[in-house]
């Protein structure tokens, strides 16, 4: 028989503190009021508090139900903590990742991005802690996935960071956890990366011209559309994703869909004659019943994002190939006296001065068909000499 009634317990919710009632049940009572039922059971050496609810919710006779059977499981070797998140269905971190991206990734234009989501995760974070229950994930165990890579791949541990975080935020917000993780202190708890000052590696603009004509020496599907992707300063997934109902080759227009352009906004690329060139050969090899311009190995998917870093790399290059938007932009800032916003617009950046950007109509589509035309004819050598250009 416990020591407490039901009309002490209405009086001892007044007095802050430790109320037994035997068998290590307990009324905690705290300095605001707040009062909860707890149980202290003890295993191998091991002393444990365990909550079994509020007061408010919990009357004294279910309390001490409760308290009976979380004794009943420690003898027979069961974590009442976890027997009771499997009663309430608190999902692993691994099953909550797939929820997650199950969720977000309908909302991503990239399709790298969405597989490799889940698959840094599967890498690095599953094998730590993904058996684990989200609300059991701790700042500990997010330090231990990230330390082995976070000098060696930094920006790879940055992505599983984020993801990470992204996984237990959702966990909050399914009142699977109580608090998100404190991800300043996982930094704090790891060493100084080295600074990055987030840019590409770029080729410098004067050496495009002999590059695009090493590159023409042979003919592949990947060459060309690196060809095409220098000469339009598209990034790497348009120029990838490219179809041929996009392409107005009669009127020079290559109209790419709001939903495949970074900004969510569709962008018009005037085509120099160089660029035209590219699609006509690219043309000439197309697949029946394909639509994409570059198509990929696999029927019907376009290249991979690798395919186009190996042609760079079998020419001996270290530059990435969305470095290749940086040459044009410095060489339309160095070799032109068109207006900075000229040059904006044709790598579809998005304005930064928000009223600016609400107030401006023009896609400035002339002026940048003037621009691409010259870049088209500063890259391509012609009779052995490079074209050398005026300013504009």
């Amino acid at each position: 028989m416990g020591k407490l009634t039901a009309t002490a317990v209405k009086a001892l919710v007044k007095k802050p503190g430790r109320h037994g009632d035997g068998d290590g049940l307990f009324l905690e009572v705290g300095r605001t009021g707040a009062a909860s039922w707890i149980v202290r059971v003890q295993k191998d050496g091991r002393r444990r508090d365990i909550g079994l609810g509020s007061f408010s919710k919990v009357p004294l006779s279910l309390a001490r139900d409760r308290a009976a059977e979380v004794r009943a499981q420690v003898e027979t070797g069961l974590d009442p903590v976890l027997e009771r998140q499997k009663a309430a269905g608190v999902p692993t971190f691994r099953v909550a990742a797939a929820m997650v991206h199950a969720e977000h990734k309908k909302g991503w234009k990239n399709g790298k991005h969405r597989g490799q989501w889940l698959t840094t995760l599967q890498t690095y974070a599953f094998p730590v802690f993904g058996d684990l229950p989200v609300n059991k994930i701790e700042t500990g165990h997010v330090r231990d996935v990230l330390g082995p890579i976070w000098l060696d791949k930094a920006e790879t541990a940055r992505r599983v960071r984020q993801r990470v975080g992204t996984v237990l935020d959702f966990a909050v917000g399914k009142n699977w956890r109580a608090h998100p993780i404190d991800m300043r202190a996982v930094a704090k708890a790891l060493p100084r990366q080295p600074k990055n000052n987030g840019r590409f590696e770029a080729m410098p603009y004067p050496e495009v011209p002999a590059f695009l004509q090493s590159l023409r020496e042979r003919t592949s599907m990947g060459r060309l559309a690196l060809e095409a992707l220098i000469l339009t300063a598209v990034r790497s997934g348009e120029v990838r994703g490219a179809r041929w109902s996009e392409l107005d080759l009669e009127a020079g227009l290559w109209t790419i869909p709001a939903d495949r352009m970074k900004a969510g906004k569709e962008h018009i690329v005037p085509l120099s004659p160089e660029a035209l060139d590219v699609f006509r050969r690219a043309k000439a090899l197309r697949l029946a019943d394909c639509g994409l311009v570059f198509p990929g190995l696999k029927r019907g998917r376009p290249l991979s994002d690798m395919t186009l870093t190996k042609v760079l790399r079998d020419a001996g290059r270290t530059e990435t190939t969305h470095g290749f938007r940086s040459s044009f932009r410095d060489w339309a800032a160095e070799q032109s006296n068109m207006a900075g916003e000229i040059a904006e617009a044709a790598l579809a950046h998005a304005i930064p001065n928000k009223v600016e950007a609400a107030y401006r109509r023009t896609n400035y589509l002339e002026k940048r068909r003037e621009l691409m035309g010259r870049w088209g004819r500063f890259c391509i050598i012609q009779e052995g000499k490079l074209v050398h250009l005026r300013r504009l």
